[in-house]
């Protein structure tokens, strides 16, 4: 497949470093067999579904099946142009083969052989390596964005050695643009204030029943010139459906009651305008300058498509103003501006 034949991309947003978003990303941790198996079609119809739809930007990591995501998704792109797509990985985790492990299945969601074991490791040698590997598993000679992947119990090593990594590896051109993504935002706040990052993933803290990435990570972003890709912001199914489930989960748990009631009370604002849930839930955090790109899960074409419809919904500026007014979702448009 040529570049010539690909449909036009989606919108898109710029990092610093001249990448270009599409302001609706592909996140492939669902190739990896995340939670259910899916199969090599499933995930070559998925994503070539996404080209069709316009997406030209993917995410995946190692630690999505052990690795099975970035082998799927390298696949599913080996005729793609490269120049065409924006590629994210992660490092942090590296795959060590665990042979005394392979004859049960992986303990941490997905439904892929324990056939290798995570290992933390933000040392320079581990990013190197991590960087290596995935390249190998995915198929190309760079990653467009590798993150820090949760590092929330090693900022020390993660801040120093392995920031530093990734900066070598940006000069030397085998990363275009680094940065973390992690599921809350006060360390990526402190990533931005104290090292050279160009993006961040922030995941399940900007979305309409959880505005914490609004207090410090976005308008120091926005003041630096950091990009900010929004992930989870359906926050675990809350938000996934037009009517509010109430047994749905919230931040990977069991979702409190006032969480629920407040979700409702959205879902309710959205069908006074004429809005579904799931399509406010994908373009809120749009409404923010600093954010780049809008990442979530997708496993089927159907499910690529229906993404797509959500995200080219039309909103109209009354729901967001009401959502505001009630105190129920800050404007991003109003705090960015205000």
């Amino acid at each position: 497949m040529d570049s010539d034949a690909l449909t036009p991309p989606l919108p898109t947003r710029t990092l610093r470093t001249g990448h270009r978003l599409t302001e609706l990303g592909f996140g492939a941790a669902q190739l990896g067999n995340l939670f259910r198996e899916t199969t090599d079609d499933a995930s070559r119809d998925a994503v070539a579904a996404a080209l069709d739809d316009g997406l030209r930007y993917f995410d995946t990591a190692p630690h999505y099946g052990l690795g099975l995501s970035e082998q799927r998704l390298g696949r599913s792109l080996e005729s793609t142009p490269r120049d065409s797509i924006v590629l994210s990985s992660k490092v942090g985790r590296l795959l060590v083969d665990s042979p005394e492990t392979a004859d049960r299945l992986d303990d941490d969601g997905f439904v892929v052989p324990a056939t290798t074991r995570r290992v933390w490791d933000f040392s320079r040698d581990g990013i190197l390596r991590s960087v290596e590997a995935s390249l190998a598993r995915i198929g190309t000679d760079h990653l467009d964005i590798a993150y820090l992947h949760d590092p929330d119990e090693h900022w020390e090593a993660a801040s120093t050695t392995g920031v530093a990594a990734l900066v070598e590896l940006r000069e030397q051109g085998v990363v275009g643009a680094i940065g973390a993504g992690m599921n809350q935002s006060a360390m990526l706040t402190e990533f931005i204030r104290r090292t050279d990052v160009d993006v961040m993933m922030v995941a399940g803290r900007f979305s309409l029943l959880d505005q914490s990435a609004l207090e410090e990570l976005l308008p120091l972003a926005q003041q630096r010139g950091v990009g900010i890709v929004a992930a989870a912001v359906y926050n675990s199914g809350l938000l996934s459906s037009e009517q509010v489930d109430r047994s749905a989960h919230f931040d990977y748990g069991t979702a409190p009651a006032e969480v629920v009631d407040r979700a409702v009370a959205i879902a309710e604002a959205c069908a006074r305008h004429g809005v579904s849930l799931p399509a406010a839930a994908i373009q809120y955090p749009l409404r923010h300058p600093a954010v780049v790109s809008v990442v979530t899960g997708m496993r089927t074409s159907d499910h690529v498509h229906s993404t797509v419809a959500r995200y080219r919904a039309e909103i109209p500026e009354g729901l967001w103003e009401d959502l505001d007014a009630a105190g129920l979702a800050a404007d991003p448009a109003r705090v960015a501006t205000g």
